[in-house]
């Protein structure tokens, strides 16, 4: 009797664990293939790069095979860093760039506005819906008449040009999400605007920063159209480099996924070391 009374009371007490209903269930699972769906063409990039010529090129596809390292050999072989360089140099130098002259003008625009903020902040969106191959005459010609043609250095100023007024939006809006009660006691124990901005704002604003930072670098690591049309063989950058692979032999399709892979590599292993930094910057100010 008593060894009866005590088991309903024992399972009475242990935890009663909710079951997760059929319909999160089924949310789930239709994420995660949706999930899979929008991964597969890079997972299928990247096996691909370690297959022969021969085996990428089947119909139907070669699912099983021996893996080798022969076309990321080859693409080193193919004077691959020299162009990875200049990809990092004109990406590293704009986004500092962008940075030195964003952070500036979003915190003027910011915290000391003037009438006219709103005409000048859509100036600086304006210019980002000018298509690109209606300034690439003049800015050929320009850089042909200064000599800067095939220079590394060109790429810098046009991509600094062509981040700045995002970046100059994204930092603004940043700057005005931190609470102006910060500002306002750092300005009675008597900072200035500068002392402010150093001392204040900018280590709040860390992870928007790199938000902003790492969008400019993607840009920049991806942009063909200037790279293609005002550099050749001193000057040229990753993405023309993968155009080499497009021959009138054939396509190199094997060659061509680990050159893509080497060449993303960069950009995936810096976005994963600042992943948390990336989705602190662009949640600031989604919760009150």
């Amino acid at each position: 009797m008593t060894a009866q009374a005590t088991a309903p009371a024992a399972s009475a007490g242990a935890p009663h664990r909710p079951r997760r209903p059929i319909g999160a269930i089924a949310l789930s699972v239709f994420t995660w293939l949706v999930g899979l769906v929008f991964v597969s063409p890079v997972l299928w990039l990247v096996l691909t790069a370690f297959k022969q010529e021969n085996q990428a090129a089947t119909d139907p596809p070669t699912l099983f095979f021996q893996p080798t390292l022969d076309r990321f050999a080859a693409v080193l072989g193919a004077d691959f860093l020299p162009y990875l360089g200049n990809s990092m140099i004109a990406t590293l130098a704009s986004t500092l760039l962008v940075l030195v002259l964003g952070i500036p003008a979003a915190y003027a625009l910011a915290v000391a506005p003037i009438k006219r903020t709103d005409d000048v902040l859509f100036f600086f969106i304006s210019t980002k819906m000018l298509p690109v191959v209606a300034v690439v005459v003049p800015i050929y010609v320009a850089a042909a008449h200064l000599s800067m043609l095939d220079n590394v250095w060109t790429l810098v100023v046009l991509y600094t040009a062509m981040n700045l007024p995002i970046a100059v939006w994204m930092l603004r809006s940043f700057f005005l999400e931190v609470p102006k009660a910060i500002v306002e006691a750092a300005r009675v124990e008597g900072a200035g605007l500068g002392r402010v901005l150093w001392s204040v704002m900018l280590p709040i604003m860390a992870p928007g920063i790199a938000a902003t930072a790492l969008i400019c670098m993607i840009f920049a690591w991806n942009e063909f159209f200037f790279a293609v049309n005002l550099t050749a063989a001193q000057a040229a950058t990753v993405p023309v480099f993968l155009t080499g692979f497009i021959t009138s032999e054939g396509l190199f399709v094997a060659q061509l996924s680990a050159a893509v892979v080497m060449a993303s590599l960069p950009i995936v292993v810096i976005g994963w070391t600042a992943q948390r930094q990336l989705v602190r910057g662009l949640s600031m100010g989604a919760v009150k």
